[in-house]
């Protein structure tokens, strides 16, 4: 068995709840900055310190007048938001227990979270959410009120409480302890109906000192205010541990509710933030729209040249970090400085122009993606958790990323690796179990430690590298053991490929479905002077084909020949969240796809 800790740095006892540091921080520096909300105008209106607590304080007494009480559930359907934020705080001042639900759930999965949990009210943001929840309130007995955020809930819940007096709230938050449920946060559901976790104020609390310890000095330059624009889903642990970090460490945050560019870059360029967390995908779109940019506007080859550089520029880099190379050579260093004016400078300034490094979780960064932002000045440090230990467990140290692996242990959290692979974690973070799950808790946790269900290596430093999930291991009818994940991340390296999705279980080989990327796919007709083409006629097409051929025998030299992908078919459908083919976090949903696409599978091997 493998086993690597890092010791905690903070030493401080943990007490009380999350929403005492709103307090805290009002009363002692009333007048700072600490979050930021888009006005009528779409501008950013700064909110102080002393603001946000009045804010919270208000909405908290409006709760209590409508019945809302210490240990209460209150489930949360809405975009990433200001107020999201807002509704936390004021749950958390009263004892209550914040549910998120993604605001694309199907009434189905509605009925489910808001069941299994026993809400008592409910947040949502607009008309069509409340007709979703309306839909399935006959199977929701203890539902008893429902605001809406866009029908002026906020307002209308502070006059309600405007008669009660403050000490009432101050009353129910100093009653919370560290091991109080802060929240109930349920799994994506890819391998069965999703379990509700129970996070604690504790775990919330450790999680976010021990990102803070590790990594405050790259928030932001030394003398300037970190920022963070948060538009990552709040229904998600990593967008929920940010809201509370952030807070917390005093960095300045602003919501943002849609990740697709055109909403994105222009809040991006106005908010100018010096730090992001975000997904994998979001920095493949990014890399990928500046590829295709400079492709269209004829510049691909000073493009992909200044690529090149970027990435053995942070090799080198890379390699010096751990003491196996004497780092950027001058050739190199004066390559890199002309391309940093021509390339890499813009691709800063489309992030705001002071972003000084990211944070990538959700699902594994392919290395050469992770090597080019590094050498193009914004350093992303890759990490891994689930919502099972609050978010990350390890992360790439400042100064120390060894790209391809998901990092150290964070401070205070151990990791092993089991005889059969699996990885297990330990720390401050780890939840305290399933709700009504006790059978499922009991096989989770085990002496303090938590079994992941993922795969993975730990090397002599400590770096974890992750290969797979216990229950995705297919096995061929050949009796050939294989993890599909590395496979398929192989195969979307292709920027024509959305999604990949490896099958073969009890099967004489390996085969694929694949889905294409639509605006990769738009760009690459447009540059070889191709009609748009329908999906039908896409999956048809013999150039493309050989396109995606190209992808999967590139992914294939990376395997054993028992282990490659035989055969593929390329859909002329998605696999999207509303289908319920993915989960909220992009995840495939591997049973659901084999179900709908059976016929396709079938072909595969005849």
């Amino acid at each position: 068995m493998q086993e690597f800790t890092v010791p905690a740095v903070s030493t401080t006892p943990h007490a009380g709840g999350l929403a005492d540091t709103v307090f805290e921080h009002a009363e002692r520096e009333s007048g700072r900055v600490a979050l930021a909300r888009k006005d009528a105008s779409g501008g950013w209106q700064d909110v102080t310190a002393g603001e946000f607590r009045d804010e919270v304080l208000a909405l908290a007494k409006g709760l209590l007048s409508e019945g809302v009480r210490f240990g209460d559930r209150v489930a949360i359907m809405s975009r990433t938001r200001y107020e999201w934020t807002l509704f936390d705080y004021a749950l958390w001042s009263i004892g209550a227990q914040p549910v998120p639900v993604y605001p694309t759930s199907s009434a189905e999965q509605v009925r489910w979270i808001m069941h299994d949990a026993e809400v008592s009210a409910a947040v949502v943001e607009h008309e069509d959410h409340a007709m979703t929840v309306g839909s399935v309130i006959g199977s929701l007995p203890k539902l008893s009120r429902l605001w809406q955020l866009n029908s002026g809930a906020v307002a209308e819940l502070r006059e309600r409480g405007a008669g009660l007096d403050d000490e009432v709230v101050n009353r129910h938050r100093l009653a919370l302890t560290p091991d109080s449920v802060a929240t109930v946060i349920y799994t994506s559901g890819t391998t069965g109906r999703p379990k509700g976790c129970l996070l604690t104020h504790a775990n919330f609390m450790s999680e976010a000192d021990s990102v803070l310890d590790g990594y405050g000095e790259v928030f932001a330059k030394p003398g300037e205010q970190p920022s963070l624009l948060l538009f990552l889903p709040l229904a998600h642990v990593f967008g929920r541990m940010v809201e509370v970090a952030a807070l917390r460490g005093r960095v300045v945050l602003g919501h943002q509710p849609s990740m697709t560019a055109d909403a994105l870059l222009p809040d991006l360029a106005s908010f100018r933030p010096t730090f992001i967390q975000a997904v994998p995908h979001l920095f493949e779109k990014i890399y990928r729209a500046a590829r295709n940019k400079a492709e269209s506007e004829g510049r691909l080859a000073p493009f992909e040249k200044a690529e090149d550089v970027a990435v053995r520029y942070a090799e080198a880099v890379e390699q010096r970090s751990f003491g196996t190379g004497p780092g950027p050579g001058t050739s190199l260093r004066m390559q890199h400085q002309l391309f940093d004016k021509l390339v890499y400078g813009k691709l800063r300034a489309a992030m705001g122009g002071r972003c000084r490094s990211a944070m990538s979780g959700g699902s594994g960064m392919e290395r050469r993606l992770g090597l080019f932002f590094h050498g193009a000045g914004l350093p992303i440090y890759e990490g891994y958790g689930l919502t099972e230990t609050t978010a990350a467990a390890t992360a790439n140290p400042p100064g120390r990323i060894r790209f391809g692996t998901v990092g150290t242990p964070l401070p205070g959290t151990s990791v092993s690796v089991a005889s059969d692979g699996e990885v297990w974690l330990r720390g401050g973070h780890i939840f305290s179990g399933y709700l009504h799950h006790y059978q499922a808790t009991g096989i989770a946790l085990y002496d303090g430690w938590f079994a992941t269900g993922d795969l993975g290596s730990l090397d002599e430093d400590g770096y974890l590298t992750l290969t797979g999930r216990k229950k995705e291991i297919l096995v061929t009818a050949g009796g050939k053991s294989l993890s599909p994940a590395s496979l398929e991340e192989r195969v979307r390296a292709s920027p024509l490929v959305a999604h990949c999705l490896v099958v073969g279980n009890d099967r004489p080989y390996v085969a694929a479905l694949i889905t294409l990327d639509r605006d990769a796919v738009a760009h690459w007709l447009s540059m070889r002077g191709k009609p748009e083409l329908g999906p039908a006629e896409l999956v048809r097409d013999a150039d493309l084909e050989r396109e995606i051929r190209r992808a999967v025998v590139a992914a294939n030299t990376h395997v054993s020949k028992a282990e490659s992908i035989r055969t593929f078919r390329v859909l002329a459908g998605q696999f999207t969240e509303d289908e319920g083919l993915l989960t909220p976090s992009l995840k495939l949903r591997r049973r659901a796809i084999e179900e709908r696409y059976a016929d396709e599978i079938a072909g595969l091997y005849r």
